[in-house]
């Protein structure tokens, strides 16, 4: 007699949906960080509205589904990391099609190409800093990292952002390009951009996060 199949494991429609996209926005930060944006007289690489996502994201997790669910996705998150930065590096070595438009021959390098060093900027400061803002989201709710700490989303989300957004700041320009160029003025521009856009984009971004994480919940399955 064979033995019945173990059921598979449930996941609630929120995690899946915002896995998926976690996922997603760990891949393109990198590519759209090719562009420097001017928001009025602030200057930032475009990619900080995808990881603001990511931060949204996994805060918006840790309160649905607590500290720790939220921390194993951020360690998640480097498959697709390590995975795109790959094939990346595949496609730049294959050769081009001769009859591919031939200003894109050019440019492609130039978007999705990064040094080695950067790679590993990347890494380090992606791991360092979303680990950081879930700890310190999850901490501020006084639930003892469990989920529906319920208390100024708003504000603990905006605390979060900001100092993982300094974090990683940090760790990205000075593994970067120390010693290669001057950093400091560099990183202060970066900074107070990355920390006036947590302030002003977060706590309503975590609050609709947080609002469709639970209206999926309440959903029945079809």
């Amino acid at each position: 007699m064979e033995t019945p199949a173990a059921p598979a494991p449930m996941i609630s429609r929120s995690l899946f949906v915002f896995s998926v996209l976690y996922g997603g926005m760990v891949c393109i930060a990198g590519v759209l960080g090719v562009k420097q944006v001017a928001l009025g007289p602030l200057a930032v690489e475009a990619g900080i509205f995808a990881f603001l996502l990511l931060v949204v994201m996994s805060s918006a997790i840790a309160e649905l589904h607590g500290q720790r669910t939220a921390t194993t996705l951020v360690r998640l998150g480097f498959v697709p990391l390590i995975v795109s930065a790959v094939l990346i590096q595949i496609v730049l070595v294959l050769p081009h099609d001769p009859g591919m438009y031939p200003p894109a021959i050019d440019a492609f390098p130039v978007v999705v190409g990064q040094s080695s060093r950067m790679m590993l900027a990347g890494l380090v400061s992606y791991g360092i800093s979303q680990t950081l803002n879930v700890l310190i989201f999850a901490k501020l709710s006084g639930a003892g990292g469990a989920a529906g700490g319920g208390r100024l989303v708003w504000l603990r989300g905006m605390i979060a952002s900001i100092v993982s957004q300094v974090v990683d700041t940090v760790l990205f320009i000075t593994i970067s390009f120390l010693g290669e160029r001057p950093i400091v003025g560099l990183m202060a521009g970066q900074m107070l951009t990355k920390v006036v856009l947590s302030i002003v984009l977060v706590p309503p971004a975590i609050y609709l996060f947080v609002g469709i994480g639970r209206r999926l919940d309440r959903t029945p399955s079809a």
